[in-house]
């Protein structure tokens, strides 16, 4: 009994400090709270969740008749703060957490109110206007929407975010725009409400509004992109397009031009053998064919053929994320069949023979013309712009797992398709509406896998009137789009390692037993294809561009020497009519080289730190201690860690920093022996963070491991990215840091990497001609990239500097091999911005 008082006094002081962390939670964000609390307290009280509404609905919600007709001048204020019905009240309430806090956050409290305000009117009266407009001309979607009341808190709320990102990062500036227009665009053409034009308009008006209330001004401009962030940003657009059907189908209004299958499944079907008599008694008419045409979908089959292929697009979106080539070209096929099916079965294309657009542009059926318009044009525009930009999509699957989906998916619709025929023939006289022949099926045998949306302008010859006709006609156009989806996960998830399964595995265990030099761990990176040696256990990285045969550094693996293995490497590029280069090589392979015959010349210089001998006394060292000095001053600590085990805001913050060292680039970011975002996500990568006291992190580097037996021996600098604003000598901390852990750890060797073509040694043959080469793409890149500056930043450290060459056996091959070089540093890279680059460079 006597722990029960200090019990009840725990109790209550947990219950306090909770309450205490709540009410500075709200607080935190007192606007963003109070439209939250709003939103919850009218939605109580209004009858919404308890009671009936009354008039509510017409005395608070905005429209074309509430405010135009019957004056309530007040109604878009008002809308901003009711919702309709219990789900939106959800919705509201996420969104009003999450993002408008978000905006708050971005900021500020006065702003983001002025911004959600502002909005919250402007997007309304904006479309009322257009909607006046509309219905003053005449127009479809304005006429048939004039009633529409709309109570709607999230267009303030966008409108908000999309003030906000105006002073958001580079990344999540483009990330909110570009997503959230998306959406807003994807719910007008696909659910059509006026809420809907409102929602977007307010976004724009949030767009201009940020570019005012920014605190920094600035010219808009183009910013460039990380491949990491291409890869996150096409894989949204893929997927949200995708998922605008879906929104559709679970719209109430189904008024957007793209939403043809909501409106098919949204009707009731009617009787089948009604609708075919009809037809029969009373000829073919418009309204016969529509009958017709909704009796399709009377059936789950028709409903999952339709969906199953945006499912397709989901799988591609995963495969897009991560960098897949196979899953960018499964994207624009998937988006190029929807845009050719549209042109063809709305008459877009004069083979089709249903010239329905150009037969009746004129009208009230103007807006239907256009939505089948971009029913065709939007999935076309989405497989050109993935096209434009498939060289940063540069994981390749396999030759044989690419071409075992192209057999599977085509044997899949001919077997398919061959049982819809025969076995249709088999039931000819029981099965369907009418007796069928050979060419009603083999006429009929590819729309059973084309969405039902496609066909509604179709006319219907035969309908299956028994269950096996039913399984027929609605089962193998799902079945086929199974198999599709299920052979598509193993080349979308493929592992890099191209025509070799298995490799990477194998790769990875090389790595482990070790025998290679301080970059041998770039091996294991995506774009790599590996040779094994069959008479020792090595293997080399290597990259084939063109003719050219460039290797990641030298053979790694066991710990035999490795000289018969270069020739048993250049004598299987031979064979494959390849010119072998071993390109960023210890130049302790020099004699061997000139013993082949071969041409070398130094391309790099390594610097490597002893971490037993680490110390910082003495003048030489007198930035790097003033460096440390200043972090500590500073309160910036040094973590050391994994991605895998950093909280989302740390992560995220890593991206936003590398997003902003991007975008200040003129070139694009760059590849082969420099990593990027992807490659910090491997598990055995670890980071070295500076974080100051409030949590931000100012700088990241990232350590690539060398192995030897399965312990490690050695760290290499890879990843190097620090916030603009952060405190001179961040980096000069983190290196330092990093030492003395490695210092503790007994740690051998600890490299700050090679900076690509940027060297002081002269140990080559001096090739005058592929040194101007490589002299004149340095000296265009410098500019950009810093590569001279990165080496004398290394010179602080005061480290062991060691070689590393370039091998190649023929001088003829020497524009071939600067090209190569070009490409696998710079696949995105387009002589434009070389040639504007150099010149600038002069």
């Amino acid at each position: 009994m006597s722990g029960t008082p200090a019990s009840g006094a725990g109790g209550r002081a947990r219950l306090s400090a909770s309450t205490g962390a709540v009410g500075r939670w709200i607080l935190s964000r007192p606007f963003s709270s109070a439209v939250t609390a709003l939103i919850l307290l009218l939605a109580l009280t209004s009858g919404l969740i308890f009671g009936t509404r009354g008039t509510l609905v017409w005395d608070m919600g905005t429209g074309s008749e509430p405010l135009l007709d019957h004056g309530h001048w007040w109604s878009p204020l008002t809308a901003a703060f009711f919702t309709n019905m219990p789900i939106d009240l959800v919705v509201a309430l996420v969104l009003a957490i999450v993002l408008l806090r978000v905006a708050e956050k971005i900021i500020g409290t006065w702003r983001t109110t002025v911004a959600f305000f502002a909005t919250a009117i402007i997007g309304p009266l904006a479309g009322i206007g257009l909607q006046a407009l509309g219905d003053a001309t005449g127009e479809f979607w304005s006429l048939h929407v004039t009633e529409f009341v709309v109570l709607d808190p999230t267009i303030g709320i966008v409108g908000a975010l999309m003030a906000a990102s105006g002073s958001a990062s580079v990344l999540w500036r483009r990330r909110i725009r570009i997503v959230t227009m998306l959406v807003l665009l994807v719910f007008l053409l696909y659910s059509g409400h006026p809420d809907d034009l409102y929602r977007l308009l307010a976004g724009v008006a949030g767009l201009v509004l940020g570019l005012l209330l920014r605190r920094e001004k600035q010219l808009i401009r183009w910013v460039r992109s990380s491949a990491h962030e291409i890869h996150v940003l096409t894989a949204a657009v893929v997927a949200i397009t995708a998922i605008g059907p879906v929104i559709a189908l679970l719209s109430s209004s189904r008024l957007g031009p793209l939403a043809p299958i909501a409106l098919l499944i949204g009707n009731q079907v009617p009787a089948a053998g009604n609708a075919q008599s009809r037809c029969d008694a009373f000829a073919v008419t418009a309204h016969c064919l529509r009958d017709l045409t909704l009796q399709r979908i009377n059936s789950p089959g028709a409903i999952l053929v339709s969906i199953l292929p945006l499912v397709l697009l989901i799988v591609a979106a995963y495969g897009l994320l991560h960098g897949r080539r196979f899953a960018l070209w499964l994207a624009v096929i998937v988006n190029g069949m929807f845009g050719v099916l549209a042109a063809f079965y709305f008459g877009l294309l004069p083979l089709s023979g249903v010239p329905y657009v150009i037969s009746r542009p004129t009208g009230a059926s103007w807006e239907t013309s256009f939505g089948l318009v971009a029913s065709a044009v939007l999935p076309v525009a989405i497989a050109i712009t993935l096209i434009v930009l498939r060289k940063h999509f540069s994981v390749l699957a396999s030759r044989a797992s690419v071409r075992r989906y192209v057999i599977t998916v085509a044997a899949t619709a001919v077997v398919l398709a061959g049982l819809y025929v025969v076995g249709g023939l088999l039931v000819r006289d029981t099965a369907f509406t009418d007796t069928v022949n050979l060419a009603d099926l083999l006429s009929d045998a590819v729309e059973r896998f084309v969405p039902v949306s496609f066909l509604i302008r179709e006319s219907i010859t035969f309908l299956p009137s028994s269950i096996i006709g039913k399984m027929l006609y609605y089962g193998i156009g799902p079945a086929f789009w199974v198999v599709a989806i299920l052979a598509a996960i193993t080349p979308t998830r493929q592992s890099p390692a191209r025509e070799q399964p298995g490799a990477l595995t194998r790769v990875r265990s090389l790595l482990m037993a070790g025998g290679g030099d301080s970059l041998a761990f770039m091996a294991s990176w995506p774009g790599n294809s590996y040779w094994f040696d069959d008479e020792e256990d090595l293997a080399i990285a290597y990259r084939v561009v063109g003719r050219v045969a460039l290797t990641l550094g030298g053979p790694f693996g066991s710990a035999v020497p490795k000289d018969a293995a270069i020739d048993r490497f250049a004598r299987f590029s031979d064979d494959n009519d390849w010119v072998p280069v071993f390109y960023s090589i210890d130049a302790a392979f020099e004699g061997k080289f000139r013993s082949m015959g071969w041409h070398t010349m130094v391309v790099a210089e390594e610097t490597v730190l002893r971490p037993a001998t680490w110390q910082t006394t003495g003048k030489k060292w007198q930035d790097v201690r003033t460096s440390i000095n200043r972090a500590q001053r500073a309160g910036i600590t040094a973590s050391w860690t994994s991605f895998g085990a950093l909280p989302l805001g740390i992560s995220t913050q890593i991206a936003e920093i590398s997003e902003e060292w991007v975008s200040e680039k003129g070139l694009p970011e760059m590849g082969f022996t420099l990593g990027g975002l992807n490659e910090l996500r491997d598990p055995d990568v670890a980071l070295m963070l500076a974080i100051d006291p409030d949590g931000q992190v100012q700088a990241v580097t990232s350590w690539l491991p060398t192995f030897r037996n399965g312990e490690i021996i050695g760290w290499t600098l890879d990843f190097m990215r620090r916030r603009p604003e952060s405190i001179n000598g961040v980096m000069e901390f983190l290196i330092a840091e990093t030492a003395m852990r490695m210092q503790e750890a007994g740690i051998e060797f600890l490299s700050l990497s090679g900076a690509p073509l940027a060297h002081t040694a002269h140990l080559t043959d001096q090739n005058s001609t592929i040194e101007r080469m490589l002299d004149y793409l340095s000296s265009s890149l410098e500019p950009v990239y810093g590569f001279r500056s990165l080496l004398n930043f290394k010179r602080k450290f005061q480290p062991e500097f060691h070689p590393l060459l370039m091998a190649y056996p023929d001088q003829a091959a020497l524009p071939a091999i600067g090209i190569a070089l070009t490409r696998v540093y710079l696949p995105t890279l387009s002589l434009r911005q070389i040639t504007r680059r150099a010149r600038a460079s002069d």
